[in-house]
């Protein structure tokens, strides 16, 4: 449609707002990330990452995990491609890694997304049909269509990057769900993956 914004300018837009967040606010945001993920219907096996570069969140999510039950799994840098996996055992267990990323340093495990359950997907924004914006380097859209068919793909975002329409690829693969730290769990429309 013209006049309509590319993905770049949404990338810019929401990438200014973040750098403008005080530490403040994205302390409270981190706690009631980590009380919402807390209250989710945990399964055994969740899929999540540490947040970084003004991600909405913190650690306190993947421990809330751990403390609901929830073995979590956490990304492993490695070369373009679908993303590795290792367990999360601790913050102590966590090392610095390419990208500024904490990664775990346990044994990498192959295939590890497909036993997930309940898969938290770091976005830019999200838009209510549940396309996604991520940073743009195709990771994820290379990972998520290895999950299982039932897994429920949570974008986790600002309440202000819960937004009415982003443009969308064919390769984007659509989520089920918004998290946020105001507003918690909001269901997506359109998305097989949603329950």
């Amino acid at each position: 449609m013209p006049g309509e914004r590319d993905k770049h300018a949404w990338r810019a837009e929401i990438g200014a707002r973040r750098a403008a967040i005080t530490s403040v606010d994205q302390e409270n945001e981190a706690r009631e990330l980590a009380h919402s993920v807390a209250e989710l219907d945990v399964p055994e096996w969740v899929c999540a990452y540490v947040p970084m570069r003004g991600e909405p969140g913190s650690t306190a999510m993947l421990t809330a995990l751990r403390a609901a039950g929830a073995r979590v799994l956490l990304p492993v840098t490695g070369p373009p491609g679908p993303l590795q996996w290792a367990e999360f055992t601790g913050i102590d267990d966590l090392r610095r890694a390419r990208f500024g990323l904490l990664e775990p340093v346990g044994e990498v495990l192959a295939d590890a997304i497909a036993l997930a359950e309940l898969i938290l997907v770091p976005a830019l924004a999200v838009d209510r049909r549940g396309v996604r914006l991520g940073r743009g380097a195709g990771y994820y859209d290379r990972t998520l269509p290895a999950a299982r068919p039932t897994a429920r793909l949570i974008a986790v975002v600002r309440d202000d990057e819960l937004l009415d329409r982003l443009p969308e690829e064919p390769h984007d693969l659509r989520m089920g769900w918004a998290l946020t730290p105001r507003g918690g769990l909001h269901r997506l429309g359109g998305d097989e993956h949603a329950e």
